[in-house]
């Protein structure tokens, strides 16, 4: 049966990026010839840690093997949700851009394509034989105006609810699934575990930019995915009771989590279900990585599920690419872009990030891939697909930001019922209009 694509980031045409592969037709054949001689590539990148920083390993090889005379240059710069970002804007106003430089698919992709700082690279989709590979909807997600402006190097799900079954042992929860058909449910695990083992947090979390993803998730289970979809068309209102209701189970999630959560990112937060420390934590599917280079067995030490009341869609971000608007090495730039997009870059970079291709002709268990990553790709053909706010996908830079501002303030105040109806307040003028 064929599934509804609702995307979040997608409104009155193709929200979610920018644009269509047409423009120049050049012979596929010419995939990996660099005809213009470029001799180096800088690439900015907020992978400088971690299995980021493993999977930008893995294509600097490809690249290297493909284009032997074409030098990488690392741009990274650590702090995705700012630092990097605010550096990168910073170099662009300055007239001294990146030759590429990677941006999330989505509304945050759209704020650099009306800026005019990134270039529409349908003629590479040509070359590189990518409208045969990467999936129609995909290809229309990132479509606009007949154009299409970045090439993505995978595709991430944000909705990953992740359980410690040993910890789930010691509460005497089940050990078989980690599904929950809605917030509710879950909260009554919650405190299920806080009763039997009170020196364990319930629920693990990160700073502000992961409270901002958990927040997502449970907009999700709350709204469904048509009316999630809403609040990026304006056919949902932010101000309205049903996002009221959300944003009340938000805060009640967060009065399960850590108190050290703005002291961490990501990684130490889901390091507290490795360390026994922590029975849940809610993050998109970056997190098997970690787990696999500690020798866990999903099924055995963890288990995995879509986050709680949102079985059935999946929450959608992607890394991707384009070439820079004056960019000092465009030869380069292009040779980035066939790599990150070539089956041997897919492969190597996203089997060590916990990614999946965008790709459609890899065999995902002959190579090796793991079995999480295997059901995320069943699950991205079937799924209804959604944008995350966090991730770029539904969210334009300003909107992502200023939503981070908003769940700062209240997860770092009272969390009263005057916190929540600021936060509400808030978050209703970012993304209004």
């Amino acid at each position: 049966m064929r599934r509804t694509r609702i995307l979040a980031a997608v409104g009155a045409g193709a929200l979610l990026l920018g644009l269509a592969a047409c423009g120049d037709s050049k012979d596929s054949s010419d995939s990996g010839k660099d005809s213009t001689g470029g001799k180096q590539v800088e690439v900015f990148t907020w992978w400088t840690s971690g299995s980021e920083a493993l999977g930008l390993e893995e294509i600097e090889k490809v690249l290297k093997d493909k284009y032997p005379d074409i030098k990488f240059v690392n741009g990274g710069v650590t702090g995705g949700g700012g630092s990097a970002k605010d550096l990168l804007q910073t170099r662009l106003a300055a007239g001294e851009p990146p030759d590429t430089f990677q941006v999330h698919a989505g509304k945050e992709a759209q704020d650099y394509i009306d800026a005019k700082q990134v270039e529409d690279v349908s003629d590479l989709y040509d070359r590189f034989g990518l409208t045969d590979v990467f999936p129609q909807d995909l290809i229309d997600m990132l479509t606009q105006d007949g154009k299409i402006y970045t090439i993505p190097s995978n595709v991430h799900r944000a909705n990953v609810l992740w359980a410690a079954i040993p910890v789930l042992e010691a509460a005497g929860l089940p050990t078989d699934s980690a599904q929950f058909a809605s917030i509710d449910e879950f909260i009554a695990a919650l405190d299920k575990i806080k009763a039997a083992t009170p020196d364990v947090t319930p629920l693990s979390v990160g700073g502000t930019w992961c409270q901002v993803h958990l927040l997502e998730t449970v907009l999700i289970a709350e709204l469904g995915a048509p009316a999630y979809n809403g609040l990026f068309d304006g056919s949902t209102d932010w101000a309205g009771a049903e996002v009221k209701g959300a944003l009340e189970k938000f805060g009640k999630l967060m009065s399960y989590t850590n108190a050290d959560r703005d002291s961490m990112d990501w990684e130490p937060a889901s390091q507290m279900l490795l360390d026994g420390k922590a029975a849940f934590n809610i993050m998109g599917d970056w997190v098997p990585a970690l787990l696999d280079s500690k020798n866990l067995v999903a099924g055995k030490d963890y288990l995995y599920a879509a986050s709680p009341g949102t079985e059935g869609i999946y929450d959608f971000l992607a890394d991707s690419f384009s070439r820079t608007v004056g960019a000092p090495d465009k030869a380069g730039a292009e040779a980035w872009l066939d790599v990150i997009s070539s089956k041997e870059g897919q492969i190597g970079f996203n089997k060590v990030k916990g990614s999946i291709p965008a790709r459609t002709d890899i065999d995902l268990a002959a190579e090796g891939f793991s079995e999480y990553q295997q059901s995320a790709a069943e699950s991205f053909k079937s799924d209804t697909i959604v944008g995350s706010i966090q991730h770029g996908a539904a969210a334009t830079i300003k909107q992502g930001a200023d939503a981070n501002n908003a769940v700062s303030k209240f997860t770092t105040g009272a969390m009263d019922a005057a916190g929540l109806a600021t936060l509400q307040q808030e978050l209703a003028a970012a993304f209004a209009g």
